[in-house]
């Protein structure tokens, strides 16, 4: 795991200042803190900050073919490297490593473009082929890894796995691009391809780019998409028989290690799998570490202790108090942009604990993608049923003028609160899953913003990003087509997103079983009723795991990763909200009714209405302008068009 940036001059072969990439790649000394490596020849500089996993003692970066014709700086693992060493030495490759590193340099020289299908892992890459004049970036197919790249005004390309790598570069221009501030008050994260500024874009999992000097950049081109083809006749038992084999197999390869190995637990089901699979592959016992919380509605620690006591893990435990909520500022430098899931919190913590004993941890991540574990999925699927009963034509205005006139009620019980469900009920199919995971619905973004940027925005709504994936969408039911939707946004933008910069924050790589691509195709193409099952979300994985695991893991109610927000805004944290709200810089922006984000404070601490996700979204925007100006003391951020 580590941290790669760069810099290539699309137009000619000017000089890259070997001091200014070396401030650049040392930025992220975080990511990788035993290395740094340079690579510098006319017109392209590489920078590499090395976290050594394989290959301890010849594995740095940037690293070259034999003739130094062909170079790479590479983020992630790739798992099936000890498989293409023979494959490419018995095509005429000659390896001067036994570095999965290195695959990438003699795959790239065999099969061009292509080489990306021949990788089985998680990673972001740019190769540079120096006869062709030509650099490649390259990112994993479901986006476990991140990467950046940003065109500057003087013909320079730059990329990095951080956003800060290109913001720190001399000349990039830091406007704010006002769709990615509306998508981020919809989704809680600025998704794919877009960044917080109009300069710079994220490479899209799944996803390359060949660039070649003296030709436009053109348009990322797709290598892979979750294919949600059905198999052919499966029965229940033969499938859970097949989900264990390759649940442990896809575990096992990312067991390969240099460096002290272990695990995430939080007592939930997926983290619990993956453990059970580790116990089973090796004799020592498996390292283990998991958070507990003070407020026992948050906490699962008890369940993490049963599953540790079983497999008789080394199980460490942080607890964490209740008014934990000094990482505000400290997360708004790490994400560089916006990013409102207070579960990166937690996150960061149980990330610090983990680095104490290992230095690689394996997550239990992506098993609700997969598997339609969360309980929106459950609720979506309720709602289309219902959707169907009548015409788009019927529904729009009954519905519409039904989720108008009734209140909002979240003080009331949950069976009296119709509003947001007529609301649902009013839209079409992506209109009605992006109501319902949306951080700040469409009628609460309205009065946020300012007239001044909703004029500029002219009519864009952030639901536009579903639309673009659901249009391709392979999905053949109504579950698996917003399980799709989450692959390709809310997985990549948030929860990878969430995981990587917590865990590069303390040096530590994290690997995800559950995202192995070849399990995800599998698990793509399995009948939705493996999956959810009336109100039983991963219905044929929990059945699959229970000679592994105790019932009351496996079918309690899901509880999540979160912290007391509504709490805290009524108690702690009011005052430092009140502060950040009426702040000079978030009324200078001129995005914002300034009014109403007071009373939107201010009816949330008297309990009238429960803001806190909302809240905790303002706040960390807040954070992020506060945290640019310290950044950028002597460049202003350009807000305003």
């Amino acid at each position: 795991m580590c941290g790669i940036t760069g810099v290539f001059d699309l137009r000619e072969q000017r000089t890259i200042n070997r001091d200014v990439l070396a401030r650049i790649n040392d930025m992220q000394w975080h990511r990788g803190p035993d290395e740094a490596g340079l690579h510098i020849e006319p017109g392209l500089g590489l920078g590499h900050r090395r976290l050594s996993i394989i290959d301890i003692a010849a594995g740095q970066q940037p690293l070259a073919n034999e003739d130094d014709t062909v170079w790479v700086v590479f983020n992630g693992e790739i798992y099936n490297f000890v498989d293409l060493i023979p494959e490419l030495t018995a095509l005429g490759h000659i390896f001067k490593t036994r570095s999965d590193t290195e695959t990438i340099v003699h795959a790239w020289e065999q099969w061009g473009e292509d080489c990306v299908h021949h990788f089985r892992g998680m990673f972001a890459f740019a190769l540079w082929d120096r006869n062709r004049q030509a650099l490649f970036l390259a990112r994993d197919r479901l986006g476990v890894k991140p990467l950046h790249y940003a065109l500057s005004d003087d013909g320079f390309l730059i990329f990095g796995s951080e956003l800060k790598t290109l913001t720190a570069w001399p000349g990039f221009r830091r406007e704010i691009d006002d769709q990615a501030v509306e998508e981020y008050f919809a989704y809680g994260y600025v998704p794919e391809p877009r960044t917080i500024y109009r300069a710079a874009l994220k490479l899209p999992p799944g996803h390359r780019l060949l660039i070649r000097r003296g030709e436009p950049v053109g348009t990322p081109r797709e290598y892979w998409d979750v294919p949600f083809q059905p198999h052919l006749a499966l029965s229940l038992e033969d499938a859970e028989e097949e989900f264990i084999e390759r649940l442990r197999e896809a575990v096992k390869i990312r067991m390969v290690a240099e460096v002290p190995l272990g695990a995430f637990l939080s007592g939930g089901v997926d983290s619990s799998a993956v453990v059970a699979m580790m116990a089973g592959l090796t004799e020592s016992p498996v390292k283990t570490c998991s958070i507990a919380f003070s407020d026992p509605k948050y906490d699962e620690a008890e369940y993490a202790r049963q599953v540790a006591l079983r497999y008789r893990t080394d199980h460490h435990m942080n607890r964490v108090e209740a008014d934990d909520f000094d990482l505000v500022d400290e997360l708004a430098r790490l994400y560089d942009e916006p990013y409102a899931d207070s579960s990166a919190m937690p996150t960061y913590r149980v990330c610090q604990l983990a680095r104490k004993t290992v230095t690689v941890a394996l997550s239990g991540d992506g098993g609700d993608e997969n598997f339609a574990g969360y309980r929106r999925y459950r609720w979506h699927s309720y709602e289309e049923r219902m959707r169907l009963m009548l015409p788009y034509g019927l529904r729009k205005p009954l519905f519409g003028f039904l989720g108008a006139a009734y209140p909002k009620a979240d003080w009331a019980p949950k069976v009296l609160r119709a509003k947001t469900t007529f609301e649902a009920m009013a839209r079409d199919t992506v209109e009605g899953y992006f109501h319902g995971v949306s951080v700040m619905g469409d009628g609460l973004r309205a009065r946020v913003f300012s007239r001044e940027f909703k004029h500029r925005l002219n009519g864009y709504s952030a639901v536009e990003v579903l639309r673009r994936h659901h249009a391709k969408n392979p999905g053949r039911d109504m579950v698996s087509q917003v399980q799709y939707l989450d692959m390709k946004t809310y997985l990549a933008g948030d929860i990878l997103t969430k995981v990587d910069r917590a865990s590069m924050a303390h040096a530590l790589e994290v690997r995800v079983p559950f995202l192995d691509h070849k399990l995800v195709e599998w698990v793509s193409g399995l009948p939705v009723d493996f999956k959810l099952r009336g109100s039983e979300g991963k219905f044929m994985l929990k059945r699959a795991l229970e000679p592994y695991l105790p019932n009351d893991i496996l079918y309690r109610r899901k509880m999540g990763f979160s912290i007391p927000l509504a709490e805290w805004f009524r108690g702690p944290l009011k005052e430092k909200l009140h502060v950040a709200l009426r702040s000079q810089r978030m009324a200078d922006s001129g995005l914002f009714d300034m009014a109403y984000l007071t009373r939107m404070a201010d009816e949330h601490a008297r309990g009238v209405r429960d803001y806190s996700s909302p809240l905790w979204a303002l706040l960390m925007f807040e954070a992020f302008l506060r945290n640019q100006e310290t950044d950028m003391a002597t460049r202003p951020l350009r807000v305003k068009a």
